[in-house]
């Protein structure tokens, strides 16, 4: 009778590793580490520009001014001698809810009557007409007081680089109505949410300058109207943009009435 083998299998557990395969496995896990750092970066840089880019397109659709109401004056030296065209307009001006703080020395106000167009900068602005590298832009004898600015706004003229020109076409000027944190003022114009201001444009025409005419609401004027170039008369269709900084532009459109009959100040929006 055969006899039966028994067959064994050594079991090794022992493992030889080479100097290449450790090579090899550095290499890997030097690779990966790189490769784990760029991707880390890349996230980091393409997170903050999101972010960035997302918060300025969010300022740019955002609506931050609002014309509450514009009202119309008409230039008098009494009350049955008065102006057969508006020649100031007041425009109660806010913010939005929510808004950001918005800067009134870079909006930019553009008011046109049909014929005549004018781009209006802040009367404290002492950029936007000087020379590159100059401070000298503002409007002459622009002051803290808000009532000697709209005088100056009506009456006075501005030479820059040796040109004159009327502050009427060129500037506006404000007043404040509410300001709750103290941080509106005529050098430093920044509206938050709630402030409330008026914002002055001249709209004199050349037939209220060349009557002599006394007084524009309360604001004496008898040192002589400077002419706007508009002519606001009844029925004249007016288109009054204003363009801040960021956000989006705020529109006012309105029809002046058909006449004025003996009023002194018209509702003209809305």
């Amino acid at each position: 009778m055969k006899a039966n083998k028994r067959v064994t299998l050594k079991k090794d557990t022992d493992a030889q590793v080479g100097i290449g395969t450790l090579i090899v496995f550095i290499a890997m896990v030097l690779v990966a580490a790189v490769a784990a750092a760029v991707l880390i970066q890349t996230s980091g840089v393409l997170q903050q520009k999101a972010q960035s880019t997302g918060k300025q397109a969010t300022q740019e659709v955002s609506s931050n001014l609002m014309v509450k109401n514009i009202e119309g004056v008409r230039a008098k030296s009494s009350l049955t001698d008065m102006s057969d065209t508006i020649d100031l307009l007041r425009l109660k001006v806010g913010l939005n809810v929510g808004s950001a703080p918005v800067d009134v020395n870079q909006v930019v106000i553009s008011i046109t009557d049909g014929t005549t167009a004018n781009n209006l900068v802040y009367a404290g602005n002492d950029k936007s007409y000087s020379t590159a590298g100059s401070d000298n832009g503002d409007m002459d004898a622009f002051g803290t007081s808000a009532a000697t600015n709209l005088q100056t706004l009506l009456t006075g003229t501005t030479n820059i680089t040796g040109t004159p020109f009327n502050n009427s076409d060129h500037y506006y000027t404000v007043e404040k109505i509410r300001d709750e944190d103290s941080s509106f003022s005529q050098s430093n114009p920044v509206m938050n949410t709630g402030d409330l201001i008026t914002v002055y444009i001249a709209t004199a025409s050349d037939t209220a300058t060349s009557a002599s005419y006394s007084d524009v609401a309360t604001t004496n004027v008898s040192s002589g109207l400077k002419t706007s170039r508009l002519n606001i008369v009844p029925r004249t269709t007016v288109n009054i943009v204003l363009t801040p900084e960021s956000g989006a532009a705020t529109t006012a459109d309105f029809v002046a009435p058909s006449s004025y009959g003996v009023k002194e100040t018209v509702q003209l929006y809305p």
